[in-house]
């Protein structure tokens, strides 16, 4: 008997990933806050995973449960953690939330190209978790409306727009026939030659190979306006057409 009640699928999930370092609650907490200040869209609600493998010491379950409170107050969703399994703490087992495995998927590091400098204690990343489905280019036809998800294995061609709160991804390029308005990711396993066209540069985020730029360098380089955006010895390039 088959139950018609539900259906499990895969997906294709941005997740954020936040790497301790050393810790440091109230610096973790500072750096977070300003990172969110800079694309609040992108953070609000956000599923995130703590990961404690490159701790350069222990951490305590008072501390580690006193992080998991403060990220939820900044409005992020912890929904689980990852750590050196020959380093796992003692109390791992007392944690409510889930203990993941390593994951092979690409992570994005998400320091802002613009700054001079990053802190070595903590650094917050985007993990695209992949859904393999074989495909080739991907046409899409309607808008993209705030919220929406697109993800193409390999090209993803948008023929009109990519709405603020939006998010599109591919392996390959990136065509946006309109105004791109929300982010896009192209490129996402690891290809430097991917590159992101579109009619109208409006982005939230645009990231090539998990290089990535916010709105507000984009801004100061070309803005509302068509252009390409490549990657030239690990720095984006933002070009008008």
């Amino acid at each position: 008997m088959t139950d018609s009640g539900f259906q499990l699928k895969g997906s294709v999930v941005t997740t954020i990933l936040l790497e301790i370092r050393s810790f440091s609650l109230e610096g973790i907490v500072t750096q977070l806050e300003q990172k969110i200040a800079q694309v609040p869209n992108f953070f609000n609600q956000a599923p995130i995973i703590i990961d404690l493998s490159k701790m350069k010491r222990g951490i305590r379950i008072e501390e580690f449960e006193a992080l998991i409170r403060a990220i939820s107050t900044l409005g992020l969703s912890v929904i689980g953690w990852r750590c050196d399994p020959e380093a796992l703490p003692v109390w791992h087992a007392q944690v409510s939330i889930a203990l993941l495995p390593a994951s092979k998927a690409r992570a994005i590091n998400m320091a802002p190209v613009s700054s001079a400098e990053v802190s070595p204690d903590v650094v917050v990343k985007t993990v695209v978790e992949e859904k393999r489905v074989p495909q080739a280019t991907k046409i899409i036809t309607k808008p993209i409306r705030s919220g929406q998800q697109v993800y193409a294995e390999g090209d993803l061609i948008v023929l009109t727009q990519v709405s603020a709160g939006a998010e599109v991804l591919a392996d390959g390029n990136i065509h946006v026939y309109g105004a791109l308005r929300g982010r896009a990711l192209a490129g996402v396993k690891g290809d430097t030659e991917a590159r992101i066209f579109c009619k109208s540069i409006e982005a939230e985020l645009v990231s090539i190979a998990g290089n990535f730029m916010l709105s507000d360098a984009l801004q100061k380089i070309v803005w509302k306006d068509s252009a390409q955006v490549y990657l030239t010895d690990e720095q984006l390039e933002v070009v008008p057409l």
